[in-house]
């Protein structure tokens, strides 16, 4: 791709396509989104039908997140959205960011690979549903983009990104030029005042009955945006009446106070080449209160698009779980909205600044910065971190004259330090840095400083949860065996995958048992939960099986006597299990079951299916519960694979046909590699996904020629 400036005949010939597809839809603003080299963000590569700073919040999108666009590429479908009610109820974050109504499409720009997304949106006045005939012509211009976009890969230079988004004119089919000479008249024979502005916001038409009410002249009017040359409509109240007439395309209308008390109502009515404004002067009394004057042209709030910005960034960080997670959520969003080049975010330990994450900052520079001591002369962070107070820099005189290192080591030229306070207490210091010098207006400073603090409660969270992460892994991993033993004549593998959501650590468990020269025994279970009680209870199910075990007490013993201290334990978890033993000098295998799903058994012609044990009760239970025994045959290449409920489970869906769904996979697996074996079973199970349950699969085959 290219860089910022003239477009490439590459560009061109996608600007046409892009284009065409947004007026032939019908549709008043279009967006085209590319998939990042990396295949985790989604970035604007081209847009059309509002300025591009209205597109700022959304003009990174990661994959993974809750959005039409990412939606769109992620499940290779086409995302409708009628209403702003389907809105809110879908993609609350995007109706944040969108609080307008309108109706949207997104659909997957999608060639030999995964291109990006065409979005495409509507005033509500359509209907809220899409013809079949729509849908084909939108997944036709899909295949078009993705078709041009690898025609234009396939080119040398085009791994090159540009910095920014095009915007691209649809074209209206309007004349251009000069007014006519009768409209003109026409207009200023009217009451009140008239005047136009173009898509990016911009006076093209000022009549004379506006200028005597705005109070300005035309020629210093034209070609500018009202809240910039009419400081009293600089307000983001107001800046938000045009981008709610523009993305809805409906009439929008307000009242605003010209200093000193003359109030006047303003109307805007929107189109796809702009929107036409009529000024006219409030009927009736004024208001008792004139709208308050500015003290100094510094004091202005954020703009209207900041603030959008700020609370679309507050809601995508309050779904945030790691602290790498809000590391890059800062980098993929927050560094492009700011301008910034460079980020370092630090947090103190022992006295000192660790670095937790960082972007654009060579590795040799971070390995000098990272446990710098809180006292540290090279950079204001430490200083920055205890006493809470933010520092900017814009240029490397300004740090200079405080801390003369840090620009060396740094190499940047203008910096913004933002302290990560919670209740008081600094949690840490996000840096943003810049490669030229930087100047930080008020209301950039203001909002930076009110972001941090939502950084700092997202950052916080995201320490304890990777804290209890380690923790739960931790005690998972020692509660399971390291490593099973090598068992002449039997090949083994097995896995343990937690769930996705809550710490990641649960009561299931498996193991495997040397029984002497000739037998051993395997075990499977699942503790009920998924917390700390649940994995220590599991320890100690395993503990005791393995004891038992050991002193070769049959399996419906084994049961049985874990049974009776489970009870006499009183956990208020039940378990179930899965005990077999493996008898290779009779070519027998003995099991018993405890409430646990059946194994599966592939004998060597490749018959496979689900072993008939009948279940005892789950441990804990009843302390009389009989554990029946059931034997089958041990052959070489029997293969017997162990399982818990987590990989067949499914809301819905009968448990019966999903055990015998993974029957059919474990027929089909290629039986070489026990681990792949493995990962065909996950991969087809959809057990790779988000997992309400943990899962352990334990795979046991008997070798031929033993």
């Amino acid at each position: 791709m290219t860089g910022t400036g003239d477009p490439a005949p590459d560009d061109d010939a996608l600007d046409a396509a892009f284009a065409e597809t947004v007026r032939r839809t019908g549709a008043s603003i279009g967006a085209l989104y590319l998939l990042a080299p990396d295949q985790r963000l989604l970035c604007l590569d081209v847009l059309c039908g509002v300025p591009i700073e209205f597109a700022a919040p959304w003009a990174r999108v990661p994959l993974a997140s809750p959005a039409p666009v990412a939606d769109a590429v992620r499940e290779d479908r086409l995302v409708w959205v009628g209403s702003q009610d389907e809105m809110v109820r879908s993609y609350p974050r995007t109706a944040v960011v969108l609080p307008y109504p309108l109706a949207l499409v997104a659909a997957p720009v999608t060639g030999v690979r995964p291109r990006g997304s065409l979005l495409l949106m509507w005033p509500a006045t359509r209907p809220p549903y899409m013809t079949q005939r729509e849908r084909g012509n939108i997944t036709s211009s899909c295949r078009r983009l993705a078709r041009l976009l690898e025609e234009a890969a396939e080119k040398p230079g085009s791994a090159a990104r540009r910095e920014q988004p095009r915007v691209v004119p649809v074209g209206t089919g309007r004349r251009t030029g000069s007014t006519d000479p009768a409209a003109a008249d026409f207009v200023e024979r009217l009451p009140g005042g008239s005047c136009a502005l173009d898509l990016d916001g911009r006076f093209t038409y000022v009549s004379s009955g506006a200028c005597a009410l705005l109070g300005c002249e035309a020629g210093r009017l034209l070609g500018t945006r009202p809240w910039q040359s009419l400081r009293w409509l600089d307000d983001p109240a107001y800046e938000d009446g045009y981008r709610a007439a523009l993305i809805s395309r409906e009439p929008v209308s307000f009242t605003a106070c010209r200093p000193p008390d003359q109030w006047l109502d303003i109307h805007l009515y929107p189109d796809a080449s702009g929107i036409s404004v009529r000024i006219v002067p409030t009927g009736g009394p004024a208001p008792p209160s004139p709208a308050p004057r500015r003290s100094t042209p510094t004091a202005t709030p954020a703009r209207g698009g900041q603030l959008y910005q700020l609370t679309h960034l507050a809601a995508a960080l309050t779904e945030v779980v790691g602290v790498q997670d809000v590391v890059d959520l800062v980098a993929d969003q927050i560094m492009p909205a700011y301008g910034a080049q460079g980020l370092v975010m630090s947090t103190a330990d022992a006295g000192r600044l660790r670095i937790t994450g960082h972007r654009g900052y060579p590795a040799d520079t971070i390995r000098r910065l990272d446990g710098l001591p809180l006292d540290t002369s090279f950079t204001p962070a430490g200083k920055v971190l205890s006493s809470g107070i933010p520092a900017f820099f814009a240029s490397v005189d300004e740090m200079r004259r405080d801390y003369p290192e840090a620009p060396l080591i740094s190499g940047k030229q203008a910096w913004a330090f933002l302290p990560l306070i919670i209740s008081g207490r600094p949690v840490g210091v996000c840096i943003l840095s810049y490669d030229s010098p930087h100047e930080f207006p008020a209301e950039e400073r203001a909002v930076m400083t009110s972001l941090a603090g939502l950084i700092a409660q997202a950052f916080d969270r995201a320490r304890l949860y990777d804290i209890k992460h380690e923790l739960a892994h931790g005690l998972q991993q020692a509660l399971l065996p390291r490593s099973l033993p090598a068992i002449a004549g039997l090949r083994v593998a097995a896995r343990y995958l937690p769930a996705t959501r809550g710490m990641e650590i649960g009561g299931d468990f498996y193991d495997l048992i040397r029984l002497g020269d000739t037998a051993a025994a395997a075990v499977i279970g699942d503790v009920q939960g998924h917390n700390v009680a649940a994995a220590a209870l599991m320890g100690q199910v395993r503990t005791g099986v393995h004891a038992h075990a050991t002193l070769g007490t049959p399996p419906d013993q084994v049961l049985h006597r874990i049974n009776r201290v489970l009870i006499d334990l009183a956990p208020d978890l039940f378990t179930s299990c899965l005990y077999a033993h493996l008898d290779f000098a009779r070519g027998r295998v003995t099991l018993a079951s405890a409430g646990h799903p059946p194994p599966l058994l592939r004998s060597p012609d490749g018959d496979t299916g689900p072993v008939a044990v009948p279940p005892g009760p789950l441990l804990g239970i009843d302390p009389d519960a009989d554990f029946p025994v059931t034997g089958i045959p041990l052959t070489p290449g029997t293969l017997l694979a162990f399982y818990t409920d987590g990989l067949v489970e499914t809301p819905g869906t009968d448990l019966g046909d999903s055990i015998t769904r993974l029957a059919h996979h474990l027929a089909a697996a290629d039986d070489r590699d026990l681990d792949g074996l493995i990962d065909t079973l996950l991969r087809n199970a959809a057990a790779t996904a988000q997992r309400t349950d943990d899962i352990a699969l334990l795979v046991l085959q008997h070798e031929t020629g033993h």
